[in-house]
C-alpha cells in the first residue's frame, strides 16, 4: 500500500498568510499541520509516501522530512502545477503508485481517536473504501446517501438539499484502478478533476464501500482560520492533560517498528534543544 499526501491548493481561505507559506505549514499547537495527516498514514503502516504540493512549498517539505529515511520511510515529492482537483493526485502519482493500491489523505484533514475504521479498510479493501462522518452542515461537503440496508447509493458534492448528514472526509483507500479512472475523468464545471467523480465511478462498478465512522473519533477539517484555531486548542488541551504528544512522527516511527531503538536515539540526538526534544528524551527513558 502506497500513500499520497495532497498538501497543495491555492489557500485562498487562508489569505494573507497563504501569500507566504502553505497552510499545511501553519502551526497546530506545537507542530506543523502536515504532521497530523502524515501521522495517520504512518499509523496505517504506510512507509512509502508521496507528498504533492506546489513548486514553492516542496523545498520546505523536503527540509522538514528529507527522504524520510530517518523515520524508516521513503518520502518522495512531486509538483502540482495548479490546483486542478484532488483526483489529479493519481495522475501525478502514476509512477509512484505503480501496480500498488493507494491511500490518499488531504493535508488539511486530521483524525483523532481509534483508527480501527482505517485499519479495517486497509486490510479488506478490494475496490474503493471511503468513509462517512456525521456533520451538522452537510451542504459544505460531499455527502453519501444510504439505502435502508446501509449501502451507499449516491454521492453528491456540496448539495443544496443533502440526502444525509454523512460527509466524506479527506481520506480515501483505492485499488490500482483509481489511476485509470482518474485519467478518464472530465473536468467539472469549476475546471477540476473531482474526487467525487472517482467515487461515483467506483459506485457504478459496484466496487465502492462506505464505512461509517462512529462516535469517539474526531475529524477536523482545518481549511479556515477558525478551524485551525479550534484544532490547535483541541490538541493543546489533550497534550497538556495527558502529557503525550499527538502526531509525534518520530515516536510513531519507533512504535510502528519503522526504526529500531538505536535509530530512535540518533534521531533525537540530532534535534536542537527544545520542548519537542525534551518530550522524546522522556519517552525514550520510559521505554
Amino acid at each position: 500500500m502506497k500513500g499520497i499526501l495532497l498538501a497543495g491548493g491555492a489557500g485562498t481561505r487562508m489569505y494573507p498568510v497563504s501569500r507566504i507559506y502553505s497552510k499545511q505549514l501553519t502551526l497546530i499547537y506545537d507542530k506543523p499541520l502536515i504532521y497530523y495527516p502524515l501521522s495517520i498514514l504512518m499509523l496505517g503502516g504506510i512507509k512509502d509516501v508521496l507528498i504533492i504540493s506546489n513548486d514553492e512549498t516542496i523545498p520546505l517539505y523536503k527540509k522538514l522530512f528529507e527522504d524520510g529515511k530517518h523515520l524508516g520511510m521513503n518520502i518522495s515529492y512531486t509538483v502540482q502545477p495548479a490546483p486542478n482537483g484532488i483526483a489529479q493526485s493519481f495522475i501525478l502519482g502514476d509512477k509512484f503508485i505503480g501496480n500498488d493500491s493507494v491511500t490518499l489523505m488531504l493535508g488539511d484533514n486530521i483524525f483523532y481517536g481509534k483508527l480501527d475504521f482505517l485499519y479495517y479498510a486497509l486490510e479488506h479493501n478490494e475496490g474503493a473504501t471511503i468513509f462517512g462522518y456525521r456533520v451538522n452542515d452537510p451542504e459544505r461537503y460531499g455527502i453519501v446517501e444510504f439505502d435502508e440496508n446501509g449501502n451507499a447509493i449516491s454521492i453528491e458534492e456540496k448539495p443544496n438539499q443533502p440526502k444525509s448528514n454523512f460527509a466524506v472526509p479527506g481520506l480515501y483507500v483505492y485499488n490500482n484502478e483509481v489511476v485509470e479512472i482518474s485519467k478518464n475523468l472530465k473536468p467539472s464545471p469549476r475546471g477540476e478533476l473531482e474526487i467525487t467523480d472517482v467515487n461515483v465511478e467506483y459506485l457504478k462498478r459496484k466496487k465502492l464501500k462506505v464505512e461509517k465512522i462512529g462516535r469517539g473519533v474526531a475529524w477536523l477539517d482545518t481549511g479556515t482560520p477558525v478551524s485551525l484555531l479550534q484544532a490547535s486548542n483541541f490538541f493543546g488541551v489533550i497534550e497538556d492533560r495527558q502529557g503525550q504528544k499527538v502526531a509525534c512522527i518520530e515516536e510513531i516511527a519507533y512504535h510502528m517498528g519503522f526504526i529500531d531503538f538505536a535509530r530512535f536515539e540518533k534521531v533525537i540526538a540530532a534535534m536542537p534543544k527544545s520542548d519537542y526534544r525534551n518530550y522524546l528524551e522522556r519517552v525514550i527513558k520510559e521505554l
